[in-house]
């Protein structure tokens, strides 16, 4: 990589922390009453199909929030509850959320899914390409921001339903990493990967 590939990239990483800094969480909490209905008054969802906002990481809410205005991602109802939203709006959205507790999903018992979910989040599968999901999303989950979003304690039937659209193709936002890794796993590699994420929490959040 070259030192103005370098240089520009740091230029860039610099933007979105600049941008993502202008999120206020107080004015985002008001606005987030909205959001409450489908994404819980604290950011978690009463409804598994539905996704946990709470201790997302920064940039990352605002980015989508952006690409269901901008039609990049698709979603009928998120359209209309993005058309009057500002860029400042999503930034105060996106700084409330990330200042949220995450959604600690109950232990699980470990059985044969969570084990095969657990291979693959630390290690893919080789044979046939899969790269583990920790090497985006860190060890517990946590995510990188503001292009790779935590996934711990995210509801599973979520995580599996945008796996799948990734893998479909039906969903091309987040470059195209997520559709190249999805594409290359089987329906119950996906199923089992998102279960276990969903109860993936490093030491300190549990201990919260």
């Amino acid at each position: 990589m070259s030192i103005v590939t370098r240089l520009l990239m740091g230029l860039a990483c610099l933007a979105v922390v600049q941008v993502h800094a202008a999120g206020d969480p107080q004015a985002g909490r008001t606005k987030a009453a909205a959001c409450a209905a489908c994404h819980g008054a604290n950011g978690k969802s009463n409804n598994p199909a539905w996704p946990n906002l709470a201790a997302q990481v920064p940039g990352y809410i605002a980015k989508q929030l952006a690409d269901f205005k901008a039609g990049r991602r698709q979603n009928a109802i998120m359209a209309g509850q993005v058309a009057n939203l500002s860029e400042q709006d999503m930034a105060d959205l996106d700084a409330y959320y990330a200042s949220l507790p995450l959604a600690i999903a109950p232990a699980q018992q470990a059985d044969e899914m969570t084990a095969l979910g657990q291979k693959l989040y630390r290690g893919g599968n080789f044979k046939t390409g899969v790269s583990a999901c920790m090497s985006c999303h860190g060890p517990s989950g946590h995510g990188i921001p503001p292009h790779f979003p935590r996934v711990s304690g995210q509801n599973a039937p979520y995580t599996e339903a945008q796996l799948l659209a990734f893998k479909s193709e039906k969903r091309t936002n987040d470059n195209e990493i997520m559709t190249r890794i999805a594409f290359r796993m089987s329906e119950k590699e996906i199923k089992a990967v998102a279960k276990y994420m969903q109860h993936l929490v490093s030491e300190e959040e549990e201990k919260r």
